[in-house]
């Protein structure tokens, strides 16, 4: 089971003032909060536990759009793989630690 949606974060993002000024990079928190909006987006009824793995690979630009992949492997239950490319780069991978929540 696979996932994937496409953001962008503005230039004006409360977090990129002072965020390396004079070239602005997104920071990895902000990222990953993207990442569980999109988790959120594709199972509503998911928990995230925890971070088991994460891997910051490549900086991100304000507005530089990118592709946050999500999925799902059967042989292990209540884990989802992440990356997020831009371009045809992956900038961060990881996986995340989630609980499906009865609706």
């Amino acid at each position: 089971m696979i996932f994937e949606v496409c953001r962008v974060i503005r230039a004006d993002h409360p977090s990129l003032p002072g965020h390396f000024p004079g070239a602005p990079l997104v920071p990895g928190v902000v990222i990953l909060d993207e990442v569980l909006e999109a988790l959120i987006e594709w199972r509503q009824n998911s928990k995230l536990t925890g971070i088991r793995t994460v891997k910051f690979l490549a900086p991100l630009k304000p507005e530089h759009p990118f592709t946050i992949c999500l999925s799902a492997d059967d042989p292990r239950p209540g884990e989802v793989n992440f990356c997020c490319r831009a371009e045809d780069r992956v900038i961060v991978e990881g996986r995340l630690e989630v609980v499906w929540e009865a609706t």
